[in-house]
């Protein structure tokens, strides 16, 4: 079984593709250049390997323990928190005030796939502390920020995010929980399901950020609350209270990241569990999207590092693995290892060349966050901003889908033996599994996409991220390099079917809206595919450009370029038969009554 290797030269080449350079000049960045970045990265990459690593397979095959309401983590992950805590890595990007490090997304994204490849079950824990501590700094008081931000960057208290009701599932609307109003808080009363790490025994507290109705609320999304409910009330000096009316009905048995708790929760079982109130009263979907857009970025990241885990344990078992004489050898040649037959080649290049897409299209909008919080000029802060919300859903959507398909091809690596859960490659077929689906579902993110990202502004974030893309292909046209020509040829159509789709989308919304939704994952899919193309032309460009200045690991930039070239033949090319079935086979989703989908089987059994 293979262990974890984080791979820090790529990492630090999408840095510099992300333009970790240009983030060095913003204010508060000017401490986060390469030099600390290479610090950051190595430190990181040690503990996960020394630290998380080894909780991986067994915490797949040591799952939590419920019992009598509580949940008991499997042993070593206790301490494995306690160490991340005390290291600092939750409040790498959290503002200096409240404990954290200051330091940019674009980094913080690079570190964050580090920890989901290493245990993407502990990785979940700390991972939603960010997300309520954003919440917390946009939207709460100056008095929440100060009792609670503090204990979250420290890691001495962990967040959730707690959403879904079994009667609702993605359907914020349908919502029941309640909130009471009570003096200066409120009373929770509901039940809520599928919450990660809602009861745990690593952290001293735990603070739910938890969505409700007020008696008095709208019906629909315009009713939702944000509320804080503590499993422990704090004091106004900070310290611990009561127990709050918090409890765990249990934990669910899950198809993948065994270790990670996801918790049936009852608030108010007794006398009402206490809240209190995030921002106004039926504004909560907006403060709760802070959050969730966060997490939704991050469960991208988690795709690409369970992908990049599954490719590493395919690569080390080709590398061992002897079987059959090479293609046109002599009959009594020896058996090689299976990295020399052609396609596992193809396999393992198919998910190398959609890793780095992907690790270079995600910094590309961690970058664009940083830009976004930082930059002096309102103009460029609106752009970057924009880009980041148009890239969100391609992100988790794209990411994640393709992570099921490339563990899937790392499985396949392995032949029979990847089948055996001895060997590990399966964990990572199942641990994946839930990336599509949680923080909203490939259909969400795509329906979000065309709705709110293309549909709503008139496509001005589109046309400004394609007018983006064609300025590289002015660039490879210039140069001389046949490999980035051959990347020119494959791009220049896919960006134009890309263009063309997005019209068609919108014009036809106009008039057919379910018809212009009818292929939303496809189209989803059509955007990752070329903004990945886009992203390795860039990757590229930039390894020529690095060959042209110095001898200097000339292997490693002809690999990126090779690279680039393989992911524009192989990926690019799918842009136009996708585009074409949006347009010409819409119609076609939808032609079938609901009727006809149930075969009556009786009319065709002989009399």
């Amino acid at each position: 079984m293979s262990t974890y290797q984080a791979p820090l030269r790529d990492m630090l080449f999408a840095l510099d593709l992300a333009g970790l350079g240009e983030i060095e000049r913003l204010p508060g960045f000017e401490d986060a250049g390469f030099e600390i970045a290479e610090a950051v990265l190595g430190e990181a990459a040690t503990f996960a390997g020394e630290v998380l690593d080894p909780l991986n397979a067994f915490g797949d095959k040591t799952p939590p323990r419920w019992e009598d309401g509580a949940v008991h983590m499997p042993p070593g992950f206790k301490e494995a928190y306690r160490r991340f805590a005390q290291a600092g890595w939750i409040g790498l990007p959290m503002p200096a005030e409240y404990g954290g490090q200051g330091l940019p997304q674009v980094l913080s994204a690079a570190v964050l796939e580090m920890w989901n490849a290493a245990s993407m079950s502990f990785a979940l824990g700390p991972l939603l502390n960010q997300g309520a501590i954003e919440a917390l700094l946009l939207c709460g008081t100056p008095e929440q920020k100060r009792l609670f931000i503090p204990n979250l960057v420290s890691g001495k208290w962990m967040g959730t995010m707690v959403l879904t009701e079994s009667q609702a599932g993605s359907d914020l609307a349908q919502v029941r929980t309640k909130a009471v109003p009570e003096g200066d808080h409120y009373r929770i009363s509901g039940q809520k399901i599928f919450i990660t790490y809602g009861e745990h025994d690593i952290a001293e507290n735990i603070v739910h950020l938890i969505l409700a109705r007020t008696p008095t609320a709208p019906a629909g999304v315009k009713g939702i609350s944000l509320f804080i409910v503590p499993k422990f009330l704090v004091n106004p000096d900070g310290t611990l209270g009561a127990r709050n009316d918090v409890s765990c009905a249990s934990i669910e048995h899950k198809l993948g990241i065994h270790a990670s708790p996801t918790c049936v929760l009852n608030y108010g079982e007794k006398t009402g569990a206490i809240g209190y109130l995030i921002g106004e009263e039926n504004t909560g979907l907006a403060s709760m999207f802070i959050m969730m857009n966060l997490a939704r970025f991050s469960v991208g990241i988690q795709g690409l590092a369970i992908s990049d885990r599954a490719y590493q344990h395919a690569l080390a078992y080709a590398r061992e693995r002897v079987q059959s004489a090479p293609l046109g050898s002599k009959r009594d040649a020896a058996p090689v290892t299976i990295i020399h037959h052609p396609d596992v080649r193809r396999m393992l290049m198919s998910m190398k060349a959609r890793l780095e897409a992907m690790r270079a299209l995600g910094l590309s909008v961690a970058a664009a966050m940083d830009h976004a919080h930082a930059e002096a000029d309102e103009t460029v802060r609106a752009n970057a901003e924009a880009y980041v919300e148009l890239m969100t859903p391609i992100v988790k959507g794209w990411f994640t889908e393709e992570s099921i398909d490339i563990t899937s091809t790392a499985l396949q690596v392995h032949g029979g033996m990847g089948f055996i859960e001895e060997t590990g490659a399966a964990q990572y077929y199942r641990d994946c599994r839930i990336t599509p689906i949680y923080e909203g579902t490939t259909a969400i993110q795509a329906n979000d996409l065309i709705g709110r990202k293309l549909l709503r502004d008139m496509g001005k974030a589109v046309a400004a991220t394609i007018a983006r893309m064609k300025t590289v292909v002015a660039e490879l046209e210039a140069s001389e390099h046949a490999d980035l020509r051959v990347i020119q040829a494959n791009l220049t159509p896919a960006i134009a079917a890309l263009g063309d789709t997005s019209i068609w989308i919108g014009t036809t919304a106009v008039a057919d809206l379910p018809t212009a939704f009818a292929c939303s994952v496809p189209y989803l899919k059509l955007w990752g595919i070329v903004a990945g193309g886009w992203q390795m032309a860039r990757a590229a460009l930039l390894a020529e450009r690095h060959l042209a200045e110095s001898d200097a690991e000339a292997a490693f930039y002809h690999a990126k370029i090779a690279t680039a070239r393989f992911y524009a033949e192989h990926f690019l090319p799918q842009a136009g038969g996708i585009a074409a079935s949006i347009v010409k086979g819409s119609h076609s989703v939808l032609a079938l009554t609901d009727e006809q989908f149930a075969l009556d089987r009786e009319r065709f059994i002989p009399v």
